[in-house]
């Protein structure tokens, strides 16, 4: 076991002068400003006709739709892959604090609104459940930030080769803070109300795990948006990877849209060259792999060690992208319509693999923050209800278009009257595809965290000598500032330690 797990550990073997970057999304974009910033020559090869990977675009009778995140947590990570060439983040992006941060629907018909100001929080759940409650949120504040203090530098922003890698006096004090309990238990620890431990645990999806069954360490999760706070870029989340590509073509870096990879052309464990769909052969002497880390294994260096084999797969969604003319005064940005069972949503979609019997669902409504991103007189929504991976025996083809039908209902049953009569444009996306665009078993959030996906237990992100992944699959994880760290320090086995700007947060 100790053996495999050091197998791809340390920098890369070889020259690096020439690295070839095989997709544009967040990571790999990540990856290129700092490799720019040490000066490598850097080539970026993308099959879509713009930047972004899972933060891509849909353009669509006057609307522009966001087709993967969109919360924006943590901007100064962004700004730390800006520094890497000298750039700063308010000449690339115009960023807003949401606020709310997120308001939550109760199936009692209480709504909550989750502030990142941790004053007016308190007051917002003294008002609508109780001093009491407050004051245990205020306390759940403090485990988070503690939280987060220790896992940042020491198990998130840095490459974690063995389990003893994580042998530091961090370790005992996370151990010590109750880190490595079972995340509902602990929060239930400081809040003892159902509604404040849906909306402060409910981060646990991105982990692909049930908050009875991840550990305590991913609240840091819920600390990175309840605390940190949301942002929202003007243009919509696409901006990011448009600003991120922008800076480092001013810095050297080459990005090739329209061109799609087949394969990476190798010499025992040595990667030599990427070939191209239209056969084009483009040496390198490092190669870094966007696409999502089992994909790339099997599809382009044609492999499957043991490590990928073995990987669970987080639950996936169906998200509906709507175009309309119908508005809502009671919503915010982002809204969480839980429904009213919560652990029943988790034994559906992950125990049974089963639609959920009783929804929970975030809907997004980017126009609410920017005006233009509809024409004028209309509104956009993102439309997200988590569901099964395509592991589960559903068959998408015939299930898609009744699925839709429900989400449509659902809507309206939560509120959302005239939803359906409103719609002028729409777009489904469904496991099946998500698979189609390059995701493992249809799974926008990539593996699941357990225990034995984590950290050191996670694929590394080095194969051979000289490829590197970056991405949610590989370290530290899912998430857009966890993608973002991954371009750091896939970035750092090639040139060795970077410097961390003050930014990063």
């Amino acid at each position: 076991m100790l053996k495999s797990l050091l197998r791809g550990s340390g920098p890369v073997v070889g020259p690096t002068e020439n690295v070839v970057i095989v997709g544009a999304g967040l990571g790999g974009l990540s990856t290129a400003l700092r490799l720019a910033g040490a000066g490598r020559t850097v080539t970026v090869l993308e099959r879509e006709d713009v930047p972004g990977g899972r933060a891509g675009l849909i353009e669509d009778a006057g609307y522009r739709f966001d087709t993967g995140p969109t919360v924006l947590t943590m901007p100064g990570l962004i700004e730390d892959a800006l520094n890497a060439v000298g750039e700063q983040l308010a000449d690339w992006l115009d960023l807003e604090p949401v606020s709310p941060l997120y308001r939550a629907f109760y199936p009692d018909g209480s709504i909550l609104d989750v502030h990142p100001d941790v004053d007016a929080m308190a007051d917002e759940i003294a008002v609508v459940i109780g001093p009491q409650e407050a004051a245990g949120y205020r306390r759940y504040v403090d485990f988070v930030t503690e939280l987060y203090r220790l896992e940042m530098a020491d198990f998130i922003d840095r490459n974690i080769d063995t389990p003893f890698d994580l042998l530091t006096p961090n370790l005992a004090r996370l151990v010590a803070l109750g880190g490595f309990r079972r995340l509902a238990p602990k929060v239930e620890q400081y809040l003892r109300d159902p509604r404040t431990q849906r909306v402060f645990s409910f981060q646990s999806m991105y982990a692909g795990l049930s908050p009875h069954d991840a550990l305590a360490i991913y609240a840091v999760i819920a600390y990175m948006d309840s605390v940190a706070g949301v942002y929202f870029p003007k243009g919509g989340m696409h901006a990011v990877p448009t600003a991120l590509a922008g800076a480092a073509e001013k810095h050297g870096v080459t990005i090739r849209y329209g061109t799609t990879v087949a394969r990476v052309e190798h010499d025992g464990s040595r990667a030599t060259a990427v070939i191209t769909a239209d056969g084009e052969r483009i040496p390198a002497d490092v190669v870094v792999l966007n696409p999502d880390l089992p994909v790339a294994y099997r599809d382009l260096l044609g492999l499957e060690p043991w490590s990928v084999r073995r990987l669970t797969y987080s639950p996936s969604c169906a998200v509906l992208l709507v175009g309309s003319t119908a508005q809502y005064s009671r919503i915010a940005h982002h809204n969480i319509h839980f429904g009213r069972t919560w652990q029943g949503v988790f034994t559906d979609l992950i125990d049974r693999g089963r639609l959920m019997s009783d929804p929970s669902l975030l809907v997004t409504n980017p126009s609410h923050s920017d005006p233009s991103l509809a024409p004028e007189g209309r509104q956009s929504y993102y439309v997200l209800f988590p569901t099964p991976n395509l592991d589960a025996s559903i068959d998408w083809r015939l299930e898609g278009p009744r699925y839709r039908d429900r989400m449509v209902a659902t809507l309206e049953e939560r509120g959302y009257v005239g939803f359906a009569d409103g719609i002028e444009v729409e777009h489904l996306t469904t496991p099946l595809e998500w698979a189609a665009r390059g995701m493992e078993r249809g799974a926008p959030f990539a593996s699941a965290h357990s225990f034995l996906q984590t950290g050191p237990f996670r694929p590394g992100n080095r194969w051979g000598e000289n490829v590197v992944f970056v991405g949610s699959g590989t370290q530290p994880g899912v998430g857009v500032p966890m993608v973002l760290v991954s371009g750091r320090i896939a970035a750092e086995r090639i040139v060795g330690p970077l410097p961390r700007s003050l930014a990063r947060g």
